[in-house]
């Protein structure tokens, strides 16, 4: 199957192909990474007409749109329904597997101090539910004062950037997705009802619906859980897989995704599309940059630029800068598009940052 096929399957999937979600919930089917300032609100708006500033918080706010940790214990937005499905559904319940999960600096605790990953997880879990009772809400500073209260000791490092003991940062994260925990506009943690916990084999067939063709180790690497754990949900929708070659690796797809593989809608217009958006996760990084020099300036450990995209090829890359009342974006052209082009977008994305002015620059 051919690159070019596979990425304009996974942009119509991403909902990128044409900006017509229905609503916020399936404009955020896809979990949108929110690890920067707005990331989740321009990957949803990448994907929603009139979408405001103000109807989104509103919708964080109401639980319309839920942002919390899920994933490899990340800050998403994404829709209600799938709460607990990417994140209480998929914590691993195998000792040696959620040691994996939590991270080297939990498995060097786990060794110091000789307790279960489980029971520790269970512990602060529990204290997170408790800090959280009575309908509070916390910002991430009074939450970790509040586990100092009520978690044990041999789960509390020093941190040198905190200068304080705190709950270990994968420990209080996944804490938080077991407790049900999530964030509001304001960043302050509060209880909600993440609903009964589905089927975690659901996720393999909700991964491979947005980035297939792909394999375990890729679901694997995307959820943040462990390759044996991936392994078997896997095997448990095994019969709803075919395999596609995608080069000369094996690959697998949905069978019902066959015709859409096959003849996946094309993309026009330009698209100005966030960091930390679905369709710029890893899955999709060596397909879209096969470029290694292009890839390694798009992709950084940290401060990663955006992608501009012109009929669904990426041709260019943006940043944005907050000037006075005003905003800042700068595109680094890698292909031919207009100036004209991109002139909407960075209005929208203005917008959306309140900023009275935009300056573009185009280089």
């Amino acid at each position: 199957m051919q690159v070019e096929q596979i990425l304009a399957f996974r942009l119509a999937r991403s909902g990128l192909a044409y900006r017509d979600a229905a609503g916020l919930a399936e404009a955020a089917a896809c979990p949108a990474l929110d690890f920067s300032r707005d990331a989740a609100l321009l990957a949803v708006a990448a994907r929603l007409e009139s979408l405001t500033r103000e109807r989104y918080d509103a919708a964080v706010d109401s639980g319309e749109l839920v942002v919390a940790h899920i994933v490899r214990g990340a800050i998403h937005a994404l829709a209600p329904r799938d709460f607990a499905l990417y994140g209480r559904a998929l914590i691993c319940e195998d000792d040696g597997e959620l040691g994996r999960q939590l991270g080297t600096q939990v498995q060097r605790l786990v060794a110091e101090h000789g307790f279960a990953p489980t029971d520790a997880l269970d512990e602060v879990a529990e204290a997170t539910k408790d800090a959280l009772g009575g309908g509070r809400a916390l910002s991430k500073t009074e939450l970790h004062e509040a586990l100092r209260e009520r978690v044990g000791a041999d789960l509390m490092p020093w941190c040198k950037g905190c200068e304080s003991h705190h709950v270990a940062p994968m420990l209080w994260r996944y804490g938080a997705v077991k407790a049900g925990a999530r964030l509001n506009s304001e960043r302050r943690y509060l209880l909600d009802d993440p609903g009964a916990e589905p089927n975690a084999a659901e996720a393999i067939r909700r991964f491979l619906h947005f980035y297939g063709p792909a394999t375990s180790a890729d679901f694997a690497e995307w959820a943040g859980v462990a390759t044996p754990h991936a392994r078997r949900l896997w095997a448990d929708i095994e019969h709803d897989l075919e395999e596609v070659a995608v080069g000369e690796r094996p690959a697998w797809a949905l069978r019902d995704d066959r015709a859409a593989l096959a003849a996946p809608p094309a993309a026009s217009g330009v698209r100005l599309i966030a960091p930390g958006d679905p369709y710029l996760q890893k899955p999709n990084r060596a397909l879209l940059a096969p470029d290694s020099e292009v890839r390694k300036r798009l992709f950084r450990p940290v401060a990663s630029p955006g992608a501009v995209l012109k009929d669904g090829r990426l041709v260019g890359l943006w940043r944005v800068k907050a000037k006075g009342r005003g905003t800042a974006i700068t595109v680094d052209s890698l292909g031919r598009f207009a100036r004209g082009d991109l002139e909407d977008e960075a209005v929208r994305i203005a917008d959306l940052r309140g900023a009275s002015d935009l300056m573009l620059t185009v280089d």
